[in-house]
This record gives structure tokens, C-alpha cells and sequence, in this order.
């Protein structure tokens, strides 16, 4: 592991995290005491079959859902004591999201679909577009911002989809299955993407991915299984 980003202090701390949804005979236990630490600057996949906990270990770092038990600390800060305002508003200033299905607003330009982060966040006018036309040229697409999804390649969605992801300057960029509907170019393309993103801007960035070749390019690969973390390892790998 990098040396430079095992002295950072722990981003993400799980401690005995369990997720159990239904009750009585209904119960099912998504998580059962899930220990995790991801620090600043790591490129992180998370893998495993459908079922073993991966997905809702997601959306529990994203504060899309919350732990049934245990303690999630963000950047120090016990998330579980957050009010749902306060949890929105550490998705709004330090997380962004890439979506497999892209969630594109299919009649809304690129350059608007990028934007809407930046309305949320209550930004005028002018800044929000100078600064999306400034994150579809990082990715690549200058000249294509009022272009609807519909005019753009699964590559170029999935493109905007992460200018979007990244256009508030997020602490932590969570990823789930972002190839997972592009042919094996595309999927290069973005990992590369990706990549960049982690290593030039010092991005954190936690994907989800059923496919080894695609988890390659991170230096961290952690696999659940049942529930559990399986395995967690550092490999001196990933792509660049």
C-alpha cells in the first residue's frame, strides 16, 4: 500500500455494522458485524455474489440507509447521530455517485444534467454552468454539453454520469458496477477515468464490481461474503 496514503487518518470507519431487514420469520441479515477502515486517497472495489452484504455496505457508506447496528464514523463523525437533513447534506458536500444505469435525465442537455448537483447545493447561475462545462472537459466531452443522453453513447453517458459524480468537488466518489453496461473498450475508458480521478485529484474512490479484471485497477479489493467481510487485501497492481 501507498505509503502516503496509509499515514492519512481514517475517512471511513465501520465498527460491528449489522443491516436486518423484515422481522420474525421475515428477518433477513444483510450485515452481520462488519468491521471496515478505508483512509484517504485509496482506490477501494468491493466484490461478491448477489446477497453478501456489498451493496448494502454502499449504500450505508453513501447514507442512503442506515446500520441496523453499530457505528459508522465519517471523517470522524458518527453518522448515526446525524438527523436525515444533516446525512443529506454529507451526501450533497462530500460524496458523489456513479450508477450502472447511468440515471441520466433523458431530455435535459449534458451540461444540465451535470448542473444538478450544484442547483441542490443553491449555486447561481453562471458558477454552476462554468463549472460543469470545466467537469465535462476533464472527462472529455467538450463540445457535447447540449447534447441530450439520448444523442450520447453508453460511454459518453457514463461520462457525464461522473462529471456530475464530481462537478462538488466530493471527499469520496461510490461507484456501483460503472461498466457494468459498456462493452470492454468503454469499460477501459472509464477505469482509466477513474483512475485519473483517484490518483490526480486525490479522490477516494469505493466501486463495486463484479468483474476481476475491472477490480484490478484498484489497489484494494475486499470481498464479502454471507454478510461478512471474506477477504480484504492490498495489491501493489492497479492500473495507472
Amino acid at each position: 500500500m501507498n505509503d502516503a496514503v496509509t499515514d492519512q487518518p481514517a475517512l471511513i470507519e465501520l465498527a460491528g455494522v449489522t443491516k436486518i431487514y423484515g422481522t420474525g420469520s421475515a428477518e433477513m441479515k444483510a450485515l452481520r458485524g462488519v468491521d471496515l477502515c478505508i483512509r484517504q486517497g485509496e482506490f477501494v472495489a468491493v466484490m461478491g455474489p448477489s446477497g453478501s452484504g456489498k451493496s448494502t455496505s454502499m449504500n450505508i457508506l453513501g447514507c442512503l440507509d442506515t446500520p441496523t447496528g453499530g457505528s459508522y464514523r465519517f471523517m470522524g463523525v458518527e453518522v448515526g447521530d446525524l438527523t436525515r437533513d444533516q446525512r443529506a447534506l454529507l451526501r450533497r458536500n462530500y460524496l458523489g455517485f456513479v450508477f450502472q444505469g447511468f440515471n441520466l435525465l433523458k431530455r435535459t442537455s449534458a451540461l444540465e444534467n451535470v448542473e444538478l448537483p450544484l442547483i441542490y447545493r443553491g449555486d447561481f447561475l453562471s458558477e454552476r454552468r462554468r463549472r460543469a462545462s470545466e467537469a465535462l472537459a476533464q472527462v472529455g466531452l467538450a463540445g457535447w454539453e447540449h447534447h441530450t443522453p439520448g444523442e450520447l453513447s453508453g460511454g459518453q453517458q457514463q461520462r457525464v454520469a461522473i462529471a456530475r459524480a464530481m462537478v462538488a468537488d466530493p471527499v469520496v466518489l461510490l461507484a456501483d458496477e460503472p461498466t457494468g453496461n459498456l462493452d470492454s473498450e468503454r469499460s477501459v475508458e472509464i477505469m482509466g477515468l477513474l483512475t485519473a480521478i483517484n490518483r490526480d485529484k486525490g479522490v477516494t474512490v469505493i466501486m463495486v464490481t463484479h468483474e476481476p479484471d475491472m477490480a484490478a485497477y484498484a489497489k484494494r479489493v475486499i470481498r464479502f461474503r454471507d454478510g461478512l467481510i471474506e477477504t480484504d487485501g492490498h495489491h501493489e497492481g492497479g492500473a495507472t
